[in-house]
């Protein structure tokens, strides 16, 4: 048994990922983001939770609301109107992008809804004007096949994508958002915990990738595609891992939260020993106790504050036991104190003496706290509401602490562990939208887009390398770079197909990295190269300077531009005067080395041809030549 499968490890995920289309979801706004240094207009607003159906009102939205923010929004004319601002009713949803999202349910043999009905999710993090991200389920029941089994899709949802931020952190009283990324459609799509090792969990993003790719429909690049995931095991409880973007990191963020959750158990498990089954310490004004303290930060915290402390019975060794990676349960304690009250951060006895705290303060602080050898002391220093707020935060955490694991939001950390965002949002964060119509869905439609479903791309390599003499790498290469339709075009012709591949995945991105224009390099161009190729116009070996020429000249034919630029072929008569040539001149050199002479004179022959005649009849005439001298 696997010690994942003995823990009872679920995973599961949601992706979003942006479609590519031309126009958002509710407006007929562009999906391209600007690229303008100032906005052409911002305004602020504060944003308060609503109620459910239920009259319910979500403990996620609470909390951010707590913090009573303040939104600044930059809006650009290009790429935003008055839907984004909130200032006018939604648009009827974008068919082309509901179409986008009924081609990959059916990739993922989902099953569609008759009537796609549009719902408001509560968001008040700043990230949607309206203090709601508006979303509707498409379909259910898919799967998708790993190398461990079959994970379940639950439900694949179109919804609009939230504000880009641009300045602003945990603690801030203002944050900045960019109107321009709000809006454009997003397919959100959430599989069954079915997930029950990391490995499996990469096996399954990547397949999901893969999927997403092969309808050349979706956006690409850093911050196209977010995944959050969804990670409990037996004893602890779900967190999810909200916006994880690096593919590579997947295991690690999985293998480290596992190891964050047995190691909360343990501290549980610790404190049942302990008899610890609830916190009774008050938080108390201990700043009299720091008058003369030599600790710099504490000695600015009380110039406009306080110290406030707290005592955590029974907690010694653990708030400075590491639950993950250089992070320890005092981390997630202090995480917690930041969200709530702005603080920079706590101290903590398990850490002291330390930061210019002495061991004679620490003495009068245990005193003062009337704390026992097995207690541990929470000190914050800052204003006096922030400090309160933030010990509130903390004795919340401590209680959580208690039980076990939390279940809450995280945020990815670049070394694959995790930090506190907020509470896991429940049921009641949801409810209708009354400003948008059900979308029918006709049989018809699916039918339609089923006919014409994508070959996926690991079906595309397959048959590249099946149907062509190239290697499964440059397969790969060319579908990654998506040039398979060009290069099965040129393919047709007769040409060597490895050359094409060079060509397409090698030879233009030379050109690039060399700092030419490479996209003034139509198809047709390249096309039009091969012809040549083909009717022996021209050798392989011109190839990279025609094109080189066409990134200066883009409005030339090949045939013009290995003209102009002397590069058309040279027929064997030619070719075998010069290389006769040559090989006279080098008699000596070939006396001396023999046939050894001829990888030496091969670039003697192409440079003085120009590469105007292909290598393998150079070679052979060169080859002649030399047999002839000795």
């Amino acid at each position: 048994m696997s010690k994942f499968k003995e823990l009872g490890l679920k995973v599961g995920f949601e992706f979003h990922q942006q479609l590519d289309t031309e126009n958002k979801l509710f407006c007929n706004c562009p999906t391209k983001l600007s690229e303008k240094e100032e906005p052409d207009y911002t305004f602020t607003r504060y944003l308060h939770p609503t109620e459910s159906e239920l009259g319910e009102v979500d403990r996620a939205a609470l909390e951010e609301a707590r913090l009573s923010k303040l939104y600044r929004y930059h809006g650009y004319k290009e790429n935003t109107c008055l839907v984004e601002c909130d200032e006018e009713p939604p648009q009827p949803m974008n068919k082309e992008a509901l179409d986008i999202c009924m081609e990959v349910s059916l990739l993922l043999d989902a099953r569609i809804v008759d009537q796609v009905h549009t719902m408001r999710k509560i968001v008040i993090d700043g990230s949607n004007t309206t203090g709601f991200q508006r979303t509707a389920l498409v379909a259910t029941d898919g799967e998708i096949e790993t190398e461990e089994g079959k994970i379940g899709i639950e439900g694949i949802s179109i919804e609009e994508e939230s504000c880009r931020k641009i300045t602003g952190e945990i603690g801030d009283e203002e944050i900045t958002y960019s109107l321009d990324r709000l809006g454009i459609p997003l397919i959100e799509i959430g599989s069954k915990p079915d997930i029950k090792t990391p490995k499996q969990g990469r096996q399954f993003a990547e397949k999901m990738g893969e999927i997403l790719r092969s309808t050349k429909k979706v956006k690409r690049g850093i911050g196209t595609i977010r995944q959050d995931i969804n990670i409990s095991i037996e004893k602890g409880n779900r967190i999810e891992l909200k916006g994880a973007q690096e593919l590579d990191l997947i295991e690690t963020y999985i293998k480290k939260e596992v190891t964050r959750q047995t190691k909360l158990l343990e501290i549980k498990k610790e404190l049942q020993k302990r008899n610890i089954t609830q916190l009774d310490g008050d938080i108390k004004d201990v700043s009299h106790l720091f008058k003369k303290t030599s600790s710099s930060i504490i000695k600015n915290a009380l110039k406009n504050g306080a110290v406030l402390a707290q005592n955590l019975k029974g907690f010694k060794g653990l708030v400075g036991k590491e639950i993950q990676e250089n992070r320890r349960l005092g981390t997630e304690l202090s995480d917690r104190a930041k969200k709530a009250g702005g603080v920079g951060g706590i101290f903590h006895t398990d850490e002291l003496p330390k930061y210019g705290i002495t061991e004679k303060e620490l003495k009068k602080l245990r005193e003062e706290m009337n704390a026992k050898p097995n207690d541990c002391i929470i000190i914050i220093a800052d204003k006096p509401k922030k400090a309160q707020e933030a010990h509130k935060a903390v004795t919340e955490r401590a209680e959580q602490a208690i039980k076990g694991v939390p279940e809450e939001t995280r945020k990815p950390l670049p070394n694959g562990g995790s930090e506190y965002m907020r509470p896991l949002p429940g049921s009641e964060r949801m409810y209708p939208e009354t400003d948008i119509p059900p979308v029918d869905i006709k049989k018809q439609q699916i039918k339609e887009i089923k006919q014409n479903l994508p070959e996926l791309i690991s079906e595309k390599i397959e048959r590249l390398t099946k149907n062509y003499d190239i290697n499964k790498e440059m397969a790969k290469n060319i579908t990654k770079n998506q040039q398979a339709k060009i290069f099965e075009e040129i393919a047709k012709k007769d040409v060597p197909h490895t050359i094409i591949v060079k060509t397409l995945t090698g030879t233009l991105q030379e050109l690039k990295s060399e700092g030419h224009n490479t996209n003034k390099i139509t198809s047709s161009h390249i096309k039009q190269t091969f012809q040549l190729l083909e009717h022996k116009e021209i050798s392989k070996e011109v190839i990279p300077d025609i094109l080189k020429e066409l990134t200066k000249n883009p409005e030339k034919t090949p045939k013009q531009a290995a003209k102009e630029t002397g590069k058309t072929k040279i027929d064997q008569k030619q070719a075998k005067k010069t290389i006769q040539k040559i090989a006279s001149q080098k008699e000596d050199f070939i006396q001396e080395r023999g046939m050894a002479a001829l990888g030496p004179l091969m670039g003697v022959v192409m440079q003085e041809l120009d590469k105007r005649i292909d290598g393998e009849t150079a070679s052979q005439l060169l080859k002649e030549e030399i047999q002839k001298k000795l």
